[in-house]
């Protein structure tokens, strides 16, 4: 291995640099092989380094270069693979689309007329791109990528092979085609990650449209078995995920309830993607924001979506803030503006919004109205049966029915959710369709199980570490205590019986007056702990104060 490094000429060790992922080697060689002449085929190097490294004026720098020295050398193809990865860097570096059309109207002009080749591959996969990134045309993606990979097999290139398979899968999950999209979009990240690609920037990519794709559809499973394997090849490779990447990535964290883990990816994104790919880092911030949403901080989230305002994730998270501030209008009138960006019944992405819809329509008594909009839910989540998406019917079919004042249809839709929640390991969406069916049993006058609910809710709340769905489902309790019906004294009397050990010594130093910050100091225990330990002894003992409770330790002698 030595002996073939010590013959490798400049050029070839800084491609094989670039394979290995180690940038700063393949800028040193490349700089080396610029210094004993201004290659094309050097300066394409130099341009893959800036690109890793996220450097914009190394980037346009080298590749324009590259370009001039390819036409002058009469190599249209190899001028034309640069004029399509120009479009590219105009898009995704300085978020300019009508330079990026131009270098690709460029590029067209180049190869029009040569023999098909692998070029004409890699100009067909940034067109398809750009035809979805920017004009959703899922049509003329599909034909395109389905060229790229006719051509990659054709020329034994696996990065157009699995990148032409990654945007076919995605176009097709994005039109409700999930299990053929899905088995292309598997495929090309198989092809990415057993280690036939020279470009790693392509194995990023084609991971993305998994990643991208399964998020349309939710399917979080899928995903993160993925991403597992994702992490293993950057470990592997001693590379790091793409900033891009890493926004999407947070998204498998965040369902999976690694709040902290989706955090720290989205802080480092928006960081890279501020200094580097400013045009880029609208995504990720609204990804922060929702978050952000989450976790209860409702300010900093609306500071973030109104960074990031016209973003389809902003415009759900700004309509789901609307709804937890009982702005049911501008919550109805927030998700139709994003359905309008997907006019297709049959897009995927539409969920989203119909679930916004549906629970604000409801809220403004409009059921008609509701069962429309739960009806293309319906049709969606029948093509895709990701369960986050039956789960998503189930909740709204709950909705309607608790408006519609059948408590029992939305027992049963609101059980049917957790339990699609629960196998799909969605730890917040469960406990929040955990206050939904509690409200629901406490309507029907089920006290016991709407606490148990609660309580179950609030847990998973606390764990996550979402203090705003946690205020509401202490607030949910609370109401329950007050509504239900309390004991006699001689049934309070007889309930001492219930109480552990810890319950009866807590209930002694309520009984002396201390305060729940006293008690967890006195037995050194959280805060937290010892107010679960009074809701449990009101609730056992059937009182609604602990002025109660402390009377009836006194007639027993606890005090």
């Amino acid at each position: 291995m030595a002996e073939e490094l010590v013959r490798a000429t400049p050029l070839d060790a800084g491609w094989a640099a670039l394979s290995e992922g180690d940038w700063e080697t393949a800028r040193s060689w490349f700089e080396e092989a610029l210094a004993e002449g201004e290659t094309p085929e050097a300066l394409e190097g130099m341009g893959w380094v800036g690109n890793m490294l996220d450097e914009d004026p190394l980037t346009f720098d080298a590749r324009e270069r590259a370009y001039r020295l390819y036409l002058e050398r009469g190599d249209k193809g190899s001028a034309a693979r640069m004029a399509a990865w120009l479009a590219a860097d105009s898009l995704l570096f300085r978020g300019e689309p009508a330079i990026g059309n131009g270098w690709l109207q460029r590029a067209h002009s180049l190869i029009d007329g040569l023999e098909p080749g692998v070029d004409h591959g890699w100009v067909a996969i940034h067109e398809g791109h750009f035809a979805v990134a920017l004009d959703e045309d899922t049509v003329k993606a599909r034909r395109l990528a389905s060229r790229a990979v006719e051509l990659g097999r054709m020329f034994a290139a696996p990065e157009l092979e699995m990148l032409g398979l990654g945007l076919e899968g995605r176009a097709l999950v994005s039109e409700g085609e999930l299990e053929e999209g899905m088995r292309r979009l598997d495929e090309a990240t198989t092809v990415a990650l057993a280690g036939e690609a020279r470009l790693l920037y392509c194995v990023a990519w084609a991971c993305c449209y998994l990643i991208s794709a399964c998020e349309r559809v939710r399917d979080y499973e899928r995903a993160a078995q993925w991403c597992a394997r994702v992490g293993e090849f950057c470990e592997q490779h001693d590379i790091f995920l793409l900033n891009t990447c890493r926004a999407h990535y947070s998204s498998v964290l965040s369902w999976q309830g690694r709040w902290d883990e989706a955090e720290s990816q989205l802080s480092a994104a928006v960081e890279g993607l501020q200094r580097s790919r400013p045009s880029m880092v609208g995504d990720a911030l609204a990804r922060l924001g929702e978050l952000r949403r989450r976790q209860g901080r409702l300010a900093d989230a609306e500071a973030l979506f109104a960074r990031s305002e016209t973003h389809a994730i902003s415009l759900i998270g700004r309509a789901e803030l609307a709804l937890d501030r009982g702005q049911f209008s501008e919550a109805a009138e927030l998700a139709d503006r994003y359905l309008r960006r997907f006019p297709d019944p049959g897009r995927v992405e539409r969920s989203a919004g119909l679930e916004v819809v549906i629970r604000a329509l409801v809220r403004l008594r409009e059921p008609e109205r509701a069962a429309e909009a739960l009806g293309q839910l319906r049709e969606i989540a029948a093509q895709a049966r990701t369960r986050p998406l039956l789960a998503a019917v189930c909740s709204s079919e709950g909705a309607l029915a608790m408006a519609r004042g059948d408590r029992d249809a939305a027992r049963r839709s609101f059980e049917d959710a957790l339990d699609l929640h629960a196998a799909s390991d969605a730890r917040f969406e469960a406990a929040r369709v955990r206050l939904d069916l509690a409200a629901a049993l406490g309507a029907s006058g089920r006290h016991d199980r709407a606490r148990r609910e609660i309580e179950a809710a609030l847990a998973g709340f606390q764990e996550l570490g979402a203090d705003g769905e946690s205020a509401r489902a202490e607030a949910m309790l609370g109401k329950l205590r007050r509504t239900r019906p309390t004991l006699s004294p001689e049934a309070a009397d007889s309930a001492l019986g219930e109480l552990s050990g810890r319950e009866l010594q807590v209930l002694s130093l309520v009984a002396e007056g201390l305060t729940n910050h006293d008690i967890a100091q006195r037995l050194v225990l959280s805060e937290h702990t010892v107010n679960r330990h009074v809701a449990n002894i009101l609730r056992k003992l059937g009182l609604s104060s602990r002025a109660a409770a402390a009377s009836l330790a006194g007639r027993h002698g606890l005090v």
